[in-house]
């Protein structure tokens, strides 16, 4: 069994070799694994790492506090209102903004502290029910409210999950159909925060670099199945 270094290794060359020499950030998710895990990963020059729920992520920082200079924290979870301010507080990027009401909380929290929160917004390119995000259409609305009412809110980006294929090559017509709303805001609103596309996990982030993806969240190809909880 290969350790937490050498499989970031492992996915460093096949992210290089996949990107044609576009940069492209490699976010450790460490949810479900552990504090140690994640400081294995942090101490290998992972920058950025993701935790999906908040009363996992914050005992774990306090355990990482020491490490954790440096390094941008993610939340990628769907986020629900009256968890917002322990986000605002907590992360430095939310990716999973899928909603206006959503956004007026975000935005309220941040202002309270004096603080521009990041965001991505959650695009829901499949039609499972599992899965959260906000349409093609409240994609663009998401993006135009904040622009005008939430000036403690920069949205930098899109992020989506595709939905799970034996064969990787059907995720493709997703990632596309994300790269193409993505390029569509950047290229008509002249954003220069927004640059951020975020797609592609450990099944499938070659994929997604390819289709335009310029940060993946890798988890599992990291650190394995098990998991502190199991």
């Amino acid at each position: 069994m290969n350790t937490i270094a050498e499989n970031i290794n492992d996915i460093k060359n096949r992210i290089e070799k996949a990107s044609n020499g576009r940069k492209i950030t490699l976010l450790a998710v460490t949810k479900t694994f552990s504090a140690e895990c994640a400081k294995q990963a942090i101490d290998t020059g992972i920058l950025d790492i993701a935790e999906s729920k908040i009363q996992e992520a914050l005992p774990k920082f306090e355990v990482l506090s020491n490490s954790l200079n440096g390094i941008n924290k993610h939340f990628i979870g769907h986020l629900q209102s009256n968890k917002a301010k322990k986000a605002v507080l907590n992360f430095d990027l939310i990716q999973s903004l899928d909603s206006i009401d959503l956004a007026k909380d975000i935005n309220r929290h941040a202002k309270d502290i004096n603080k521009v929160q990041k965001c991505l917004i959650e695009f829901k390119v499949s039609t499972e029910e599992t899965k959260y995000g906000a349409s093609k259409e409240k994609v663009y609305e998401i993006y135009d409210y904040c622009a005008l009412n939430c000036p403690n809110i920069s949205v930098c980006g899109i992020m989506t999950i595709a939905p799970f294929f034996d064969d990787k090559e059907l995720v493709r017509p997703y990632f596309k159909l994300a790269y193409e709303v993505f390029e569509n805001i950047k290229n008509t609103k002249k954003d220069a925060n927004f640059n951020i596309l975020s797609m592609g996990m450990s099944d499938d982030f070659e994929i997604a670099i390819q289709e335009g993806s310029n940060m993946v969240r890798v988890g599992t190809a990291i650190f394995g199945e098990r998991n502190y909880d199991k």
